[in-house]
């Protein structure tokens, strides 16, 4: 999948159900692991030369970012190239690593790794990274992507066990939901501990004995936070919509009265004003004000901010009768509605269990008012 590593694959098995697949043959595939080591590719940009270990030339990485670095994570925050911003998996050197260094686990995922050797400036360490398919550490953490089997099984492809003389791996808090510590330490003999939850804690934790302050476990959702994920939805929410509002357009032109090109000129800014209506608040405006806008549920939170956007927006637009407004109005409401749900998954104010259960009520919603928004808009050609 990567450049500069040839990794084995287990036959017959989903990517998606490796989890489950690794915990039931673990038993079965750690002693074939006597095989040859894998390491990541030494072509990597960021990788300034090999330390020499028992295992052979280990990759070292410099905890300096490069301008490519910050391009390529600026880039990904708006949705360039991003499924495919992923680093080698396997163990990289940091610094002067020797065999008592200690052991930080990451995700492939690039923005994950350059955060954590970023934060090393100065340490020494090994860098054990895992094949997440290029997800971050939180989210391949629910998926099952960053877990026990994933961990273990890099052990043992990495060699590490023969490169360290300890058996301690320090892990970042969020991938605590899909690792088991107890498995990992009875199929591979490591201990895992779980760091801070934010990598530039890093050196205080280290320097305190590996023990964190409380403030260390806490994940916070602050203003800069929140604004840092609207990048990469609000260019999905803008791609839905470059398809969107041509339809509009189009239909609008050949269902109106008059010259299609004029009727399809007005329906398409019409529809274009509304859309944007939609994505700015769902998209934007809801994670912003997140912490002030009315409810629990997200949904709720974005169907309050677009019923004001929409309302604003409404009450400049020159409708021929009040159908088409309402019409707009359901549409730009269930919008914003569901897209502000895409900012669940990154939030400290849900649990999965309250996702789920808001997707059950929420969705049949605002499917239903963008249907209903949708269908009295058709209505108004005819009744008009």
């Amino acid at each position: 999948m990567f450049s500069g590593s040839q990794e084995r694959k287990i036959p017959g098995h989903d990517a998606h159900e490796q989890e489950k697949v690794m915990l039931n043959v673990l038993p079965d595939f750690m002693p074939a692991v006597d095989a040859p080591v894998i390491l990541p590719g030494i072509h990597q940009p960021f990788v300034t030369g090999t330390l020499q270990t028992a295992i052979g030339g280990v990759p070292i990485v410099t905890p300096d970012l490069s301008g490519s670095d910050r391009r390529g994570g600026f880039k990904a925050r708006w949705g360039v190239g991003r499924m495919h911003y992923a680093v080698d998996p396997g163990l990289y050197a940091l610094g002067r690593a020797d065999a008592k260094s200690p052991v930080f686990v990451s995700a492939n995922y690039k923005m994950s790794f350059d955060h954590l050797r970023r934060s090393l400036r100065g340490r020494d360490g090994w860098i054990l990274v895992l094949d997440t398919q290029g997800i971050n550490v939180w989210c391949a953490a629910g998926k099952g992507t960053f877990g026990t089997a994933e961990l273990v099984r890099r052990i043992f492809l990495s060699g590490l066990d023969r490169v360290v003389t300890h058996r301690k791996l320090i892990l970042p808090q969020l991938s605590a939901p899909g690792v088991a510590a107890h498995r990992v330490r009875q199929y591979s003999g490591f201990k895992v501990v779980y760091g801070p939850i934010r990598a530039e804690d890093l050196p205080a934790f280290l320097d305190n004995g590996l023990k964190a302050r409380p403030e260390m476990r806490r994940k916070t959702f602050i203003l800069t936070e929140r604004a840092v994920l609207i990048p990469i939805e609000l260019v999905e929410a803008l791609r839905t919509a470059a398809l969107i509002v041509p339809a509009f357009s189009i239909i609008g032109g050949l269902l109106g009265q008059g010259p299609f090109l004029e009727r399809a000129v007005q329906e398409g800014l019409t529809a274009a004003g509304a859309v944007l209506t939609a994505v700015i608040s769902g998209s934007v405006l809801t994670p912003l004000l997140l912490p002030f806008l009315p409810g629990r549920a997200f949904s709720l939170k974005g169907f309050s901010i677009g019923c004001v956007l929409s309302l604003l927006l409404l009450a400049v637009v020159d409708f021929p009768s009040r159908l088409p407004a309402v019409a707009w109005f359901l549409i730009m409401t269930s919008v914003s509605a569901f897209l502000a749900m895409n900012f669940t998954g990154a939030s400290t104010y849900t649990s999965l269990s309250g996702v789920r259960k808001e997707m059950r009520w929420a969705l049949p919603l605002e499917i239903a008012g963008g249907s209903l928004g949708l269908l009295l808009w058709l209505t108004a050609f005819w009744i008009h």
